[in-house]
């Protein structure tokens, strides 16, 4: 059996990634003001804001299965969301330069009958970033809408030495964790 879903963002790298799991589903902007959680911990702000995300959305499609994420970067236990401004972007990038840092990725998935959550942690390391390759790379515009200022499917994509764990999570939707869950949950056949 397979349901049709509500996918709680406007992103359209996690709307191409969920494409991967099923083509079963629409996607619905949450407007959530993300200001309203505070959590000291990156695993658990990113699960309440997908959390909140998602029942915003489920308030007006209560009879659907609604998915909501959240991503978040950290470095020595300061949480990197969304840039405001160039000047936020290029300090983001210098801290993460040269340095290993944690992606978190929380799911929500509710149901009419039940709702569970995830989170997901991978680990990212950069080569050290010189000043002309930030600006160059802010240039392109990509990191303004993405949780530490970069996105590892483009231009920054030249800053990783390494990755542990899952790759689309950094993407902002832990594809194989979301798919066996969704398994686990009987929303989708295996």
């Amino acid at each position: 059996m397979e349901n049709n879903f509500i996918l709680a963002s406007k992103s359209p790298r996690r709307r191409e990634l969920f494409k991967l799991i099923t083509d079963n589903f629409t996607s619905v902007e949450s407007s959530v003001d993300e200001g309203v959680i505070e959590k000291a911990e990156p695993n658990e702000l990113c699960l309440a804001l997908a959390r909140l995300k998602c029942l915003t959305v489920a308030e007006e499609y209560a009879d659907s299965t609604v998915i909501g994420c959240d991503t978040v970067v950290s470095i020595d236990g300061e949480i990197l969301g969304k840039p405001v401004d160039r000047a936020d972007a290029h300090s983001m990038l210098r801290k993460l330069s040269g340095r290993t840092h944690d992606v978190y990725t929380g799911v929500f998935v509710k149901t009419p009958l039940f709702q569970k959550g995830i989170v997901c942690k991978t680990v990212v390391s950069f080569y050290p970033i010189t000043d002309k390759e930030i600006d160059d790379y802010i240039n392109t515009g990509d990191p303004f809408d993405k949780a530490g200022a970069y996105g590892i499917q483009n231009k920054a994509a030249r800053f990783v030495e390494s990755i542990n764990g899952d790759y689309f999570n950094v993407m902002g939707l832990p594809l194989s964790r979301l798919y066996r869950l969704l398994v686990e949950l009987d929303l989708i056949s295996g």
